[in-house]
């Protein structure tokens, strides 16, 4: 599990991303001190109720949404963002963040 500080700078970098726009794991855990785009994954996984964070536009690294529990709602709510997917499921590389 990322420390305390590392989550903190995951939740503010996830903070940032605009809506209507996408960003992956990896590239989340590059902009931080430590962390790996698996603790990225468990980060968005363990989010307090009521956090608020747009935990949904983050992506795995072939531009697709993770299958999980909540993987139709993240889609929906990318969808209602002005987000599209092609017919393999994946998000065109122009909608990446930053």
């Amino acid at each position: 599990m990322a420390s305390s500080a590392v989550l903190e700078q995951i939740y503010t970098i996830v903070a940032q991303i605009p809506e209507g726009r996408v960003t992956t794991y990896g590239s989340v855990a590059k902009m931080t001190e430590g962390a790996t785009a698996r603790m990225v994954g468990g980060a968005m996984r363990h989010l307090p109720e009521g956090h608020g964070l747009p935990w949904h536009r983050v992506i795995n690294a072939s531009r697709r949404v993770t299958e999980h529990g909540g993987a139709v709602r993240q889609r929906e709510k990318l969808r209602a963002e002005g987000v599209v997917f092609d017919a393999r499921g994946k998000v065109p590389a122009d909608l990446l963040w930053p």
